[in-house]
């Protein structure tokens, strides 16, 4: 198992200033969500990173997002991926996940592995404080349950 967590580059929404991110801006109540998917067989995982990297690419016309990164830990046997992405509010994260384009995506890959996710509320957007907090979980959800106390 690798501790090896790659972040793809920021990727601003369509959010003036991405609420006191990467690229400045006033600071904000913002939601932040982390999901992970592990395939159960190696071979799906090229399909899920590609399937991100197509959301990533119109992120800055997705309602509510104030910015993304996509995430990877390139382990050969046990692969996994996903995001950390930032919201205006719980209500434009439930719409995002309740669209056409995600929603035909989840189906595609519901059976081929095992999604997690947390999602929490802050006072103010920190981007290293949020990228520290995913690292974190990242690892845990790659540790062992025992060891990781889920």
């Amino acid at each position: 198992m690798t501790d090896t967590i790659w972040f793809a580059p920021w990727r601003d929404g369509p959010e003036p200033a991405a609420g006191g991110g990467e690229c400045g801006g006033p600071a904000r109540h913002v939601v932040v969500s982390v999901t992970q998917f592990a395939p159960d067989r190696p071979w799906a995982a090229p399909g899920v990173a590609l399937a991100g990297l197509a959301l990533r690419r119109n992120w800055r016309r997705v309602e509510g997002a104030l910015g993304l990164w996509l995430w990877a830990v390139p382990d050969l046997l046990r692969p996994r991926s996903g995001s950390v992405t930032l919201w205006r509010h719980e209500d434009d994260l439930g719409n995002f996940v309740a669209s056409p384009e995600h929603r035909r995506i989840v189906r595609a890959y519901r059976d081929r592995g095992a999604l997690r996710s947390e999602t929490w509320r802050t006072d103010r957007f920190d981007p290293e404080a949020a990228r520290r907090t995913a690292r974190s979980l990242i690892a845990r959800w790659g540790r062992p349950a025992a060891e990781a106390g889920d």
